[in-house]
């Protein structure tokens, strides 16, 4: 027989929270050595701001990558992406590990050649490429993968009189369903477009076609659109070949994977959403083993890594040059204002901390879409509170970032800005100041300096005064 619980009236009960988290806005370690180099030395031998590699990081990381790939799959070949960093001494770390080049230029191709890279061992990609720079590929034999109709009428022009057809590869823009295509890179692979190129491929005789190129976009959090992507490039390989083309011997799939970097949309640390390279490699190979026919060998895989290889090897040391307290506003009410739709006066309610560094988004160009962290590089018991990071330029949007957890800094404190080793050396500019110095933490612990300060001779070398202009 079941018997009812007797009736308990009920209670509040009071709860004591005790006190606030200060860590709550996120803990603020400080990064007083890089590699074991302490921040304060580098900063005395180089100045601020100052750019620094670790080249134990830069290895590690293709090591990792490269082993994912190849205990998949048995013919890969990663090419360094130049436009990534272009720097020498990066390049050469990642060719000394086996990786050939990627270049989307004929400055980068020059630059690879100076590098000891022969033609045949690189990837000439790009949208635009000069009728001189395809001369010199096709002689040296490098790897041109074709972006538009206009170029592959060039190259075929170019190749009249050839012993044998000039091999070429299409880049090929594909859909995944969950970003956004690139459709400015290549030919369309969902349209039909690819197929009718293909078709006017094999009726000019000089050209052969060899392999397919996509690159889907760049910082794919998703490893399942590189599937789908792959998915698409096999089938699309098989057609091609089924037309009578080919045969297809290589198959390209770009790069794109994510570093340990954090979108400004993004709730989560990357240590939760950045995908192991793992994930990248089993998408990717195995939908290629699985597609591929079984009496035939598998096309060669390149990969054009970038980002994942060399964003967490970079860091960036800038000090405080000025220390104030920044007004805060209701975004909304600062949104009516400024487009003019509430004429009510803009009242502040409240101010927190900000900083300027003597480092600006010259520098940081990725600091539009990424949110890098920023450490303070003595340790400070002070809670970190939210402080706004201002760059050294006469421009109000030179903000690194918004709210960032720091503890009080003086002006003359260093700060260590991490990851910032994809793109922004390529991308940074002289925008009213020099751009800085750039190390390379050796595995020795040893200071390489690969990248000198620049100073008013260098920025002004390539300028020509008029004779009527060079008076005092």
């Amino acid at each position: 027989m079941h018997t009812r619980a007797p009736y308990t009236r009920p209670t509040v009960q009071r709860l004591s929270q005790g006190p606030v988290n200060p860590f709550r806005h996120g803990a603020s370690p400080a990064c007083s050595e890089i590699d074991g180099v302490t921040v304060a030395d580098l900063v005395k031998q180089h100045g601020s701001p100052l750019f620094v590699y670790s080249e134990n990081t830069l290895r590690s990381l293709y090591r990792n990558a490269h082993r994912a790939f190849t205990r998949r799959y048995e013919d890969v070949q990663f090419a360094w992406s130049y436009k990534t960093n272009h720097l020498n001494a990066i390049c050469r770390v990642f060719h000394q590990e086996g990786s050939i080049a990627e270049v989307v230029s004929g400055f980068e191709y020059e630059k690879a050649r100076h590098n000891g890279i022969p033609g045949n061992q690189i990837i000439f990609n790009g949208p635009h490429k000069e009728k001189a720079d395809l001369e010199r590929a096709i002689s040296e034999g490098a790897m041109i993968q074709v972006d538009n109709m206009d170029e592959l009428l060039v190259l075929a022009d170019m190749a009249k009189g050839r012993r044998e057809a000039l091999p070429i590869a299409l880049r090929v823009h594909i859909s995944t369903g969950g970003h956004v295509v690139w459709s400015k890179f290549g030919f369309n692979g969902d349209d039909g477009e690819v197929q009718q190129i293909i078709r006017r491929i094999i009726a000019i005789p000089q050209l052969r076609l060899i392999g397919l190129h996509t690159h889907i976009g760049t910082f794919i959090l998703d490893p399942e659109w590189y599937q789908i992507a792959t998915r698409k490039l096999v089938g699309l390989a098989l057609e091609a070949e089924a037309m009578g083309a080919g045969p297809i011997t290589y198959l390209n799939l770009g790069g794109g994977f994510a570093s340990m970097a954090r979108l400004h949309y993004q709730y989560l640390p990357p240590e939760q959403v950045t995908p192991a390279v793992d994930r990248y490699a089993e998408a990717i190979c195995d939908t290629i083993t699985g597609m591929w026919p079984a009496n035939r060998p598998l096309p060669r895989l390149y990969l054009e890594t970038g980002r994942a290889l060399v964003d967490d090897a970079g860091y960036l040391i800038a000090s405080v040059v000025a220390v104030k307290r920044k007004s805060i506003h209701d975004p909304l009410q600062a949104a009516l204002v400024a487009y003019g739709k509430n004429s009510a006066p803009l009242v502040a309610h409240g101010s927190q901390n900000a900083l300027v560094l003597d480092a600006g988004i010259n520098l940081l160009y990725t600091t539009t879409w990424y949110q890098p962290r920023i450490f303070p590089v003595k340790p400070c018991l002070d809670a970190p509170v939210p402080t706004t990071v201002y760059g050294c330029l006469c421009m109000n949007i030179d903000v690194i970032r918004e709210e960032a957890p720091l503890p009080n800094l003086n002006t003359g404190d260093q700060v260590v800005i991490h990851p910032v080793g994809a793109y922004n050396q390529t991308q940074s500019m002289q925008f009213i100041t020099y751009r800085p110095a750039a190390v390379l933490v050796g595995q020795d612990k040893r200071v390489h300096l690969i990248r000198k300060r620049e100073n008013l001779e260098y920025v002004q070398g390539m300028e020509v005064l008029p004779a009527h202009l060079s008076g005092s």
